[in-house]
């Protein structure tokens, strides 16, 4: 059987990784004429670096990611309300990374390259249709400058995995629009300095009207500081920014002046802000959930099938998930529409439970609890203990990675 994928992000190379390790071949068709290490910090969670570790990549991962401790809340005053371990600190069987998505990126294009051969990826290749039959799939690719077609595959299955903005998602729902916009704009940045808590704890502080979320993505230097990924989530209501861009950059000094007051004992917010290189803002969007994404020879994944809030850290993670059980389906059943209507009844179902879940909030839903119960801060005591944890053990069941489905897992 041959594949072919559009999109070489990080679920798009995973199902390489993971169709070739299968016996498939593969090829995979990137829009973009050089895979460069973009974006900036991301989370894996333990159900996908499973996948990660049986592909063989969990050691070369450790080797530069940040093994994460545990998830601390704290309001817009800096007191904690919530602290949980995470990962292996959890119970689990695998770790939660903390990570660069633009390295994790460039670890599975590299270890494509390398097990699927130098021709098995092909740049500046931006899918422009595709047609197909009983007998196979044909996709068609231009140069997304000139408009020109520059070469026609034909294979037994096309996956598309080519983002927000998927062209096989606009193909097989031409009318769907644009991605829904949220008000919510992410201010992004990373900053070298000193590591806080226990140099391997991820933070939410403040409520989702203004929030921070930091965690290191790279080991102590010499001088004992870590690269410090950090994302301002502003509620900035009917902006005009409603189009996805990594390298947009943002008002800094602005965005001093709104931290200037989160200073802590633990970490100066507003420093962390001013430090930065530069910032970058990115609307906080997503799409609908879809009633069917197999049609035929061809199915989505990843952020064509499911682009979600980053709430929760699952966008990645949930495109890796998927690639493990398309692959887990088409060696089940040797019909590749029925192999594919498989793999939609399940991951299409399970994927929009976390979509929507984030749009409730997510785990974050705790932030603004305590922000409506205590706006002016709270006493130990009265820390819903129960409440929140109801809430947090109940998005790890939505998202998958609660510990009982998680150890029941190869």
């Amino acid at each position: 059987m041959k594949i072919i994928i559009a999109g070489a992000g990080i679920g798009g190379l995973t199902a390489a990784l993971s169709l070739h390790e299968a016996g498939f071949e593969v090829k995979v068709f990137e829009s973009v004429k050089e895979i460069k290490p973009l974006g900036v910090g991301i989370n894996t969670l333990p159900h996908c670096v499973r996948v990660l570790t049986n592909l063989g990549l969990q050691e070369k991962i450790a080797e530069w990611a940040v093994e994460t401790s545990d998830l601390v809340y704290f309001n817009r005053f800096g007191q904690q309300f919530w602290s949980e371990p995470r990962g292996r600190n959890a119970g689990l069987k695998w770790p939660q990374f903390s990570l660069h998505r633009g390295q994790l990126q460039m670890l599975l294009f590299d270890e494509t390259l390398e097990r699927l051969g130098e021709n098995s990826i092909q740049v500046n290749h931006h899918l422009s249709r595709f047609e197909q039959d009983e007998n196979g799939v044909t996709a068609h690719f231009e140069d997304k400058d000139t408009g020109e077609i520059v070469h026609t595959e034909k294979a037994d299955l096309l996956i598309g995995a080519d983002g927000i903005n998927s062209v096989v998602r606009k193909q097989l729902y031409p009318n769907e629009g644009p991605p829904v916009y949220s008000e919510n704009v992410l201010y992004r940045g990373t900053t070298r300095m000193k590591p806080f808590l226990n140099g391997r704890s991820m933070v939410m502080i403040g409520s989702l009207k203004q929030k921070m979320v930091a965690y290191p993505i790279s080991k102590p230097d010499e001088n004992g500081e870590v690269l410090m990924n950090w994302v301002g989530n502003l509620k900035e209501g009917k902006s005009k920014l409603t189009a996805r861009d990594w390298n947009r950059r943002a008002d800094q000094e602005r965005l001093v002046e709104t931290y200037k007051n989160w200073f802590f004992d633990w970490v100066d917010v507003k420093k962390m802000v001013e430090d930065a290189d530069g910032v970058y803002e990115f609307p906080m969007s997503d799409r609908n959930p879809l009633e069917q994404w197999s049609f035929g020879r061809v199915t989505l994944l990843g952020d064509a099938a499911h682009p979600m809030y980053p709430i929760g850290s699952n966008g990645a993670s949930q495109a890796i998930l998927d690639a493990e059980y398309i692959v887990e389906c088409l060696q089940n059943e040797e019909n590749v529409t029925e192999a594919l209507k498989s793999y939609d009844a399940e991951r299409r179902p399970a994927t929009s439970k976390v979509v929507l879940q984030n749009r409730k909030k997510g785990p974050d839903e705790i932030m603004d609890m305590m922000e409506e119960w205590y706006p002016k801060g709270f006493k130990p005591e009265e820390v819903p203990h129960e409440k929140l944890k109801a809430v947090m053990d109940n998005y790890r069941k939505v998202a998958g990675f609660d510990k009982e489905t998680l150890n029941s897992k190869a």
